[in-house]
C-alpha cells in the first residue's frame, strides 16, 4: 500500500513543475498547461487525503476544481486564439492588450 506521504510528495513535485513552467516560460499555451498541472497536483492531494481519511469531501472538491479548470481552459484558449488572430504570436512578453 502506498503511503499518504508518497502521494503528497508527488503532488508537491507536480505543483513545483507547474510553478516553474508558469514563471519561466513565455508561450501562453505552455503557461496554461502549467496552470492545469498545478490544478491537477492540488486534485491529487485532495484525493489522497480523501482516500486516507475515508471521506468524500476531497473528491467533491476535485469535482469543483475540474469544473473550474474546464471553464478556464475554454475561456483561456478562446482568448489565446483571439490574440493569435490579431497579432499572429502567442508569446506573453509581446502581448499588450491595451494596444489592440
Amino acid at each position: 500500500m502506498v503511503s499518504l506521504s508518497s502521494y503528497l510528495i508527488l503532488s508537491a513535485i507536480l505543483f513545483s513543475v507547474g510553478v516553474v513552467g508558469f514563471l519561466l516560460r513565455r508561450n501562453t499555451i505552455v503557461i496554461f498547461m502549467s496552470i492545469e498541472l498545478m490544478l491537477n497536483a492540488a486534485n491529487l492531494a485532495f484525493v489522497a487525503f480523501a482516500r486516507f481519511l475515508d471521506s468524500m469531501d476531497g473528491q467533491v472538491f476535485v469535482f469543483f476544481v475540474m469544473a473550474v479548470a474546464a471553464a478556464e481552459a475554454v475561456v483561456g484558449l478562446a482568448i489565446i486564439m483571439a490574440m493569435y488572430r490579431a497579432k499572429e504570436n502567442v508569446n506573453a512578453d509581446e502581448m499588450n492588450l491595451m494596444k489592440w
